[in-house]
């Protein structure tokens, strides 16, 4: 049995606070980078995985054995920006309202106390709510907000908000 000196401890203890949970949300087989400017961390995943999620996003990445990189992810705040390569397989975020599965696209995922916001970059996102009530195909350029109050509405957003969300992730 190994022994840790009460300094060590506190040390890590101290150092495990500083550190938020969301920079741990991290697969194994992901490489992570942070990034100051505005503050983000990017897990780049095998097989053509890149999400670039905002430093306080509250992200989880699902791991399965045997798999070379995650199938899914659960963001449950902030926003998350999400490329996935043609022809590398599903890929889907699940939120507490949404779930958007794709298949080779670059979107970003905002998700907020009250709803859930999707836009396509480019490729095509499904976009669904949990529970498989309604699902709505996003195309580049269009977008949707996912709330209990709202049917699903596909949108072409406007250059602002697209900026305002782009900028984010320094885009």
């Amino acid at each position: 049995m190994k022994i840790v000196s009460c300094a060590n401890l506190l040390a890590f203890l101290a150092l495990s606070l500083l550190v938020p949970a969301t920079a741990m949300a991290q697969d194994a087989a992901c490489q992570r980078e942070q990034l100051p400017e505005p503050p983000r961390v990017i897990y780049r995943c095998p097989n053509g995985l890149v999400l670039e999620a905002e430093a306080a996003a509250n992200l989880d990445l699902a791991e399965q054995p045997g798999q070379q990189r995650p199938a899914a992810a659960s963001l449950s705040d902030k926003a998350l920006l999400i490329e996935v390569e043609p022809g590398s397989g599903p890929f889907q975020i699940l939120t507490p309202h949404a779930i958007a599965a794709v298949r080779g696209t670059a979107y970003a995922v905002d998700v907020t106390r009250d709803a859930t916001s999707v836009f396509v970059i480019r490729g095509e996102v499904g976009v669904s709510r949990t529970d498989g009530s309604q699902a709505v195909t996003l195309r580049p350029g269009e977008g949707v907000d996912v709330s209990a109050a709202q049917p699903l509405t596909v949108k072409v957003w406007g250059q602002q908000r697209v900026e305002s969300l782009l900028a984010r992730f320094a885009r």
